[in-house]
């Protein structure tokens, strides 16, 4: 059979009687869909593997091997391949036996080839939504032995993770700037265990969430009697964190008063603790963090000038989630997987449509906001992401809505095809150039699909 031009999934049609298989493969055919003729189980079987990306359709009663049997071995090599089985009027007792086993589902001889499509069309969109899961899985599994892995492919994540790595084996401190829920400490906490201070302490503060009496005690520590209720030595965080990082996120909450104390730190790298009179040396990495134009504050003088050139050597800049949203559906993956297990619930797959959602929403929260979602979604109470809910983004044009929506199924069909250009072009019915100038157009390159 021949590719046809709309891609609508791949077909293994099995069938021992001739005319039945040819019409049921030529309904397919012209249905969209790529179509594998067998005319035994055995030589059907001969094609199945985990990675076979669609669906497979059997007869029932075949010599040698029947279709009972056939779907017993696929359900052993892959339980996701759906099996369609195609039944005499007298076996529909048998067939309903057979999806409790695991069949998709049945179709009566004789079939009304409007139903076999429909059915196919159904089993091929699951397929491809379980191999897609599994991409996404896999891609995530070779960041599970990372500690604190940076998820995305985008051009702006691989700067950051490039940036990361050369800066990290250095002691020069470093700001980072990004929106409220990017990941700020994230990004600290990669460049703490990527460094040689790996093995000591990383002591993170957030400097607008503590009050203002207590932060001063709090990062440089007191000695007994500093002050009512100092009854015994405190180690500061700065000190605590000596041969380590220190991370500051939220910076430009610091009090006025404590900007001056901190710039003596980071210059001479020494703190003094309230009511001592003695010098302690430090030896630690500064690693600041804030949402906010520090130039502008300091300009509007709500932050020290001085301060602001001190911390300003080695700028980490991390881009919004709405600006690498072809890393949305890996991330959310990502999520939904730790909130699976958080709440001893199975991890549910997305659809096209809730992807498509999820691609064109803003995410002020940025990726703290996409967690929250992921939870919902696993506990079965996000309304954005039902069934029935209107696809949100309006920030978005119709155009910009409609070229995501192209990028991600162009990407999909390389997945899909394993960066095959051949079956890629076939399967979304364009020509060669056509589909080369899209992938100019929106950054693709097939090498990256090739297994």
């Amino acid at each position: 059979m021949t590719n046809s031009p709309t891609g609508s999934g791949a077909v293994l049609f099995i069938d021992d009687e001739r005319p039945i298989r040819m019409a049921g493969c030529q309904a397919l055919d012209l249905a969209g869909f790529e179509v594998t003729p067998c005319e035994s189980a055995e030589q059907g079987l001969r094609h199945i593997t985990r990675d076979w990306p669609g669906c497979v359709i059997s007869d029932v009663r075949m010599p040698r091997m029947d279709g009972m049997e056939l779907l017993q071995k696929i359900r052993g090599i892959d339980p996701d391949i759906p099996v369609i089985l195609i039944t005499g009027h007298g076996d529909v007792p048998m067939a309903v036996q057979a999806m409790r086993d695991g069949a998709y589902d049945f179709v009566e001889k004789p079939f009304a080839t409007d139903r076999l499509v429909e059915i196919a069309r159904r089993a091929a969109d699951r397929r491809r939504l379980v191999l897609e899961n599994r991409r996404l899985r896999a891609e995530l599994s070779e960041k599970s032995g990372e500690a604190y892995p940076i998820i995305g492919r985008t051009s702006g994540i691989e700067r950051l993770r490039a940036t990361i790595t050369a800066v990290a084996g250095t002691s020069a401190d470093v700001l980072v700037l990004g929106e409220t829920g990017t990941g700020k400490e994230l990004v600290a906490r990669n460049l703490h265990a990527q460094s040689p201070r790996a093995k000591n302490p990383f002591v993170a503060l957030n400097c607008g969430a503590m009050p203002e009496s207590i932060i001063e005690s709090e990062l440089f520590g007191h000695e007994p009697g500093a002050f009512t209720g100092a009854l015994k030595r405190r180690v500061g965080r700065i000190e605590h964190a000596s041969k380590g990082t220190l991370f500051l996120d939220e910076i430009e909450s610091m009090p006025m008063s404590l900007q001056v104390r901190m710039l003596r730190v980071l210059q001479e790298r020494v703190v003094e603790p309230l009511g001592s009179n003695d010098i302690v040396p430090v030896d630690l990495r500064v690693v600041a963090a804030t949402k906010v134009d520090l130039r502008k504050a300091a300009d509007e003088r709500t932050f020290r000038e001085d301060l602001y050139y001190r911390l300003n050597v080695v700028v980490i800049t991390i881009p919004p989630l709405r600006d690498r949203r072809d890393d949305i559906p890996l991330l959310f993956q990502h999520f939904v997987m730790q909130a699976a297990q958080r709440y001893g619930r199975e991890a549910p797959h997305l659809t096209a449509a809730q992807t498509h959602r999820l691609m064109t929403h803003d995410w002020p929260g940025n990726v703290r906001e996409l967690r929250n979602a992921a939870d919902r979604f696993v506990l079965g109470i996000d309304e954005a992401l039902a069934a029935s809910a209107p696809a949100v983004g309006g920030a978005l044009s119709l155009a910009e809505q409609v070229d995501l929506f192209e990028k991600s199924v162009i990407e999909t069909e390389l997945a899909r095809h394993k960066g095959s250009i051949k079956a890629t072009t076939e399967a979304l019915g364009i020509p060669r150039k056509t589909f080369y100038d899209k992938l100019k157009r929106y950054g693709l390159s097939r090498e990256d699909f090739v297994e």
